[in-house]
């Protein structure tokens, strides 16, 4: 009996659950029906390729090469489907996207508000995630494109520049921080507009978490000048801090185009600034592309030039 794709599949599904029980139930089919399916697949290679004898079920050598080989045929074989499916007048197409958080709050609306005007037959599933995640994701062929920021990338992984964003503090408009930037406020009002670094230690802050890339970039700039901030509040969205940030008189740290089209916000510029950071479309190198994710990729530069974004430092 030749392997099918079915046994395949069931194969992986027991090796990432450690458990028959638990695979079945993803599978959606019986257990006996799942052990069946994997002992044809073991007679038809000829060796055992799970080892059932522990308390947990767990591959084999054997079984760990061969599926190793078997992910791979899987995911050949899904982007076979896709490019059959693909079509170059972009009528119908389908788009996997990963973006880091920070992105959802200024750059994604646009960009799916563009995407969906110019071709209304693509459909995107969009996924939220840190960067060595879409990294992860993207070698692994479950999404086609990501959106993050310029820096090292492990082998077979490429990035395109889009535009540079630099991160300013950002307040309400109402608070008396934006009052002293706007010189509102004679007698504190901030020179130039900018409030030195310094005056962070004074201010209350609300920031992201510190798992977040971003909350690392900010830490590092503050403690490249001995500044310890004083944090009130720390959230685990950027969506969550700019809610915070209008409700209260507290600060943050985000793009400036976050107040883009949100008057209640006020962004104020840091002396020294925080250092630019360069925004990259991330995918795998070499990789089939999708019509979608060609037609995404050009909107993508068109929209940062026409938003007035900063032009991404040449090569």
């Amino acid at each position: 009996m030749a392997p099918e794709l079915r046994h395949l599949r069931y194969l992986l599904a027991v090796a990432e659950h450690h458990s028959f029980t638990r695979a079945a139930e993803e599978l959606r089919i019986s257990q006996p029906t799942l052990s069946q399916q994997v002992k044809q697949l073991e007679r038809a290679v000829g060796v055992p390729l799970l080892d059932r004898g522990g308390r947990t079920v767990r591959l084999t050598d054997a079984g760990e090469a061969y599926a190793r080989h078997a992910r791979r045929a899987l995911r050949d074989l899904a982007a076979a489907e896709r490019a059959v499916h693909d079509v170059a007048d972009l009528s119908r197409g389908h788009l996997r996207l990963a973006l880091t958080p920070t992105f959802t709050a200024y750059l994604l609306g646009p960009l799916l508000a563009a995407l969906h005007e110019t071709h209304p037959g693509i459909t995107v599933q969009v996924r939220e995630a840190t960067q060595d995640r879409i990294e992860a994701a993207l070698a692994s062929d479950e999404v086609d494109l990501g959106i993050a920021f310029d820096g090292p990338l492990p082998a077979g992984l490429t990035g395109t520049a889009l535009f540079t964003e630099r991160p300013v503090l950002v307040a309400a408009t109402a608070s008396p921080l934006a009052a002293r930037a706007a010189g509102a406020l004679p007698d504190g009002a901030l020179p130039d507009g900018a409030l030195p670094v310094s005056e962070l230690m004074k201010c209350q802050l609300v920031l992201l978490t510190p798992d977040f890339a971003t909350r690392t970039y900010v830490d590092a700039h503050l403690a490249a000048h001995g500044v310890r901030p004083r944090i009130a509040v720390e959230v685990g969205s950027v969506q969550a801090l700019i809610e915070v940030v209008r409700r209260t008189g507290l600060a943050t740290v985000l793009p400036e185009a976050v107040t883009d089209g949100r008057p209640e916000l006020t962004r104020i510029p840091l002396a020294p600034p925080l250092p630019p950071r360069t925004v990259v479309l991330l995918r795998r190198d070499r990789a089939y592309e999708s019509a979608a994710a060609r037609a995404f990729t050009g909107l993508a530069r068109d929209l940062a030039v026409s938003l007035g974004y900063r032009p991404a430092p040449r090569a």
